[in-house]
């Protein structure tokens, strides 16, 4: 699998998805690659179920353990990241924090939304998460069977593809939502 270079993300973008890593980090212990990347993948669902706004808006792909930001896990694939260089260290395969938290780019409710997710999928490990991810009627199963790519994953037939997800089909009956999701993409 070629890695493709990755998106160089805005400064505003960075902090936030670094310091999220270090709040993830710093408040769950042995925090793996994998289970970064599927607690990314569940803060932003879990934010756009509850107001229609992405929490990173990261772009997530169908790969075997997806869903899953092909540019997070380049960026934490080698010994040392590069875009979230300054947030964080990778030490015998966890992520650990290298600077304190810094609340700039959060809200309160985001805050709120990262303690939750840490309640609820804090003390799980990285197979549970995955599991979780791919359940029956979820976004990454749904394009899966949709794309005649199922098996072929879950039997590690292939391992990634570039079918994204669409994040806007977690709101399918809530015009409210996709009005507000809409926009805020319009925006940013």
């Amino acid at each position: 699998m070629a890695l493709k270079p990755y998106i160089i993300y805005n400064e505003e973008q960075l902090n936030k998805i670094g310091n999220t890593a270090i709040y993830l980090a710093e408040r769950i212990g042995y925090l793996s690659k994998t289970k970064l990347l599927k607690l990314f993948y569940i803060l932003d669902e879990y934010s756009i179920q509850r107001g229609g706004i992405p929490f990173l808006d990261l772009t997530y792909k169908v790969w075997k353990y997806g869903p899953l930001s092909e540019e997070m896990f380049v960026d934490l694939s080698s010994s040392s990241p590069t875009q979230l260089k300054p947030y964080i260290k990778i030490e015998n395969s966890y992520i650990k924090a290298k600077a304190k938290f810094n609340d700039d780019e959060f809200t309160d409710n985001d805050i709120e939304l990262m303690d939750k997710v840490i309640e609820l999928f804090g003390s799980k490990k990285s197979d549970e998460l995955v599991a979780y991810t791919h359940r029956e009627n979820s976004l990454w199963y749904n394009i899966a069977k949709e794309k005649n790519i199922l098996k072929e994953l879950q039997n590690g037939l292939i391992s990634n593809t570039e079918f994204e997800i669409d994040l806007m089909d977690l709101l399918k009956h809530d015009p409210i939502k996709q009005s507000i999701y809409k926009s805020y993409k319009e925006f940013h």
